[in-house]
């Protein structure tokens, strides 16, 4: 398969703290930017040349090597802040790498943020006229597909009004129609989701479905696991600016899931629990989190999680309780689990080590974030950790069998049961 982006050693460096200067500047650019640093100097002559000794880079991409094949589609994961929209805004053309280079070879639509490449003072129909031309399209083709555009938009009633006065719904719908209808060989799109209703959200996917079918090339970007592996069949993992995997999707979003975005959150629970006052009868040994047999706080909803807390009770205890509260990040609790909860009468402990393991389903988390709160008490008598107890924040990301038929739409509660229905025919 012949590659259409060949990207070598990419890389994108920044200096922080220091005056952007123009990429092709003028005399007058020239001239400013001399005054401005001899005034400074005059002003400030130490703290001038502090600066220039200490003027910091950021590598937002560093050493970048990938092929993209055609017909591929091609995920690309990573944490806010991993490099996934430079990578996108280098290969749209939008800024020029620092090192390396990228190869495309086709013509290229790209949907960055909402608006993009819009003037807002057009209206939405000479926008759609404008990003035709800008793609390479003749005014005839556009005008072939416009109709379509419209209609897949939805903003048939404003499309002479200036898109300055469109809300970002709008504008984000009239902009994917425009880079999703005039065919272009490669398809860039970054976090398409994250805005737009459910409908649009599944006319989204369902064009980009259409796009693969017809074997153009796709780069998107997003959050939505769901959505990675309905629609990619590719995947890369970008962390701290450099490329860390890449392969199938399912392996890429396995992998994203299992560690590359592992927060500090189930880390600091071995600090927390250390930090507990010394009790007679009870003590916190360890906590884990786990998911497939490996720590994890980026929860895939389509596995079970499995929380085992190991603890040491140094007097014998009759009633005594570990459990774990979940709630939401406002603090509301979803439910209370306790060991000892499925037992016919209240159970005494002897002195020794134990360890208590239990199971929340797969598709019972919705995707959202939710506190782990863990304690333990003596039942009607005291508890035997601080009231806050110690806790974990755990994020739990959509790729499960919720709702898969519609993947984009939009998920409503913090429970999400995926239910045993059964449908007949009653009568034809």
């Amino acid at each position: 398969m012949s590659a259409v982006i060949e990207i070598e050693r990419l890389g994108k460096r920044y200096r922080i703290g220091r005056e952007r200067r123009a990429l092709h500047p003028t005399l007058r650019d020239s001239i400013a930017q001399f005054g401005r640093g001899v005034w400074r100097g005059f002003r400030h002559p130490v703290a001038q040349s502090r600066a220039r000794s200490h003027a910091e880079e950021f590598w937002a991409l560093r050493d970048v090597d990938l092929a993209i094949g055609r017909g591929d589609r091609l995920a690309v994961i990573g944490a806010n802040g991993a490099g996934k929209s430079t990578l996108l805004k280098i290969l749209s053309r939008v800024t020029a790498p620092s090192t390396g280079r990228a190869v495309l070879r086709g013509r290229v639509a790209c949907l960055l943020e909402v608006g993009t490449g819009f003037h807002p003072e057009l209206t939405g129909r000479e926008n759609v006229f404008l990003n035709g031309a800008i793609l390479g399209m003749s005014r005839r083709e556009i005008g072939a597909r416009f109709d379509e555009i419209v209609a897949f938009a939805g903003v048939e009633r404003f499309l002479d009004t200036p898109v300055k006065r469109y809300s970002s719904g709008m504008n984000l719908r009239l902009a994917f129609a425009v880079a999703a209808h005039l065919e272009p060989e490669v398809l860039i799109v970054d976090e398409v989701l994250a805005v737009g209703d459910a409908g649009f959200q599944q006319k989204c996917l369902g064009k980009m479905g259409e796009a693969r079918d017809q074997g153009r090339t796709l780069i998107f970007v997003s959050h939505n696991m769901q959505a990675v592996r309905h629609v990619c069949n590719r995947g890369a993992i970008l962390r701290a600016g450099e490329l860390v995997f890449h392969g199938p999707a399912e392996d890429a979003v396995d992998r994203y899931l299992k560690g590359e975005a592992r927060a500090e959150s189930l880390a600091s629970l071995a600090d927390a629990i250390e930090m507990l006052p010394i009790d007679p009868v009870f003590r916190f040994e360890e906590i884990d989190v786990t998911q497939d047999g490996e720590s994890i706080d980026l929860v895939d909803n389509g596995k079970p999680l499995e929380i085992a807390i190991a603890y040491r009770v140094l007097e014998r205890t009759r009633g005594l309780r570990v459990y774990f509260d979940c709630c939401d990040m406002e603090q509301t609790l979803l439910f209370r689990s306790f060991h000892d909860g499925d037992c016919d009468e209240i159970p005494t402990l002897a002195p020794g080590a134990y360890r208590s393991r239990v199971v929340i389903p797969e598709n019972l988390l919705g995707p959202t974030s939710y506190r782990l709160i863990f304690r333990a008490t003596i039942y009607n008598q005291r508890s035997l950790t601080p009231p806050g107890g110690v806790s974990a924040v755990i994020n739990v990301v959509q790729a499960g069998r919720y709702n898969r038929s519609y993947v984009g739409d939009t998920f409503r509660g913090k429970i999400a049961p995926c239910l045993e229905w059964k449908t007949e025919q009653i009568d034809a």
